[in-house]
């Protein structure tokens, strides 16, 4: 019997990348003219990020730096889902920012279905947050890779555990 070549499809992040991105965009903001004396803090806390300033504009000069810092790690800035802007005492505006990690329910039936209707040598399982795709051919699995890197999903897509 052949083996069978796999890999799965995940929506993660590297924990420690967007550590080192968020202290380096701390850093930019304790020395950037505009920024330093607004007091801008941004806390980690599991799954989520609260960005605390004292204005809309400097919130939105915080947006573009840890976008940046972002985007220079190799973070995907898909897993950025920013929140309501909410009023904070002392007339300071307060954001939280979710981090969005695995791939939803009704986003992997849908990959599930588009792998299934163009790769028919190709058989896709759905487990948990992630996606399980395994053919007799490497190749077929090269052209499913391809297939949704060219397409733009909501969430940011790897591949992983190739074998």
């Amino acid at each position: 019997m052949a083996q069978l070549a796999s890999f799965d499809i995940v929506s993660d992040y590297d924990i420690q990348e967007l550590k080192n991105a968020l202290d380096q965009t701390e850093r930019e903001i304790a020395t950037r003219f505009d920024l330093k004396d607004t007091k801008t803090s941004i806390e980690h806390k599991g799954e989520e990020l609260t960005i605390n300033t004292n204005s809309e504009v400097t919130l939105a000069t915080v947006h573009d730096v840890l976008e940046s810092k972002f985007h220079k790690r190799g973070l995907s800035l898909k897993i950025l889902e920013y929140g309501k802007e909410e009023e904070a005492s002392g007339g300071r505006v307060r954001q939280v920012v979710k981090l969005k990690k695995g791939i939803p329910d009704d986003l992997a039936k849908q990959i599930n279905k588009r792998i299934r209707d163009e790769f028919k040598k190709v058989t896709p399982q759905i487990q948990g947050s992630t996606i399980r795709v395994q053919a007799k051919s490497r190749d077929d699995l090269q052209g499913v890779i391809t297939a949704l890197k060219a397409e733009d999903y909501p969430v940011a897509l790897q591949f992983t555990n190739y074998r």
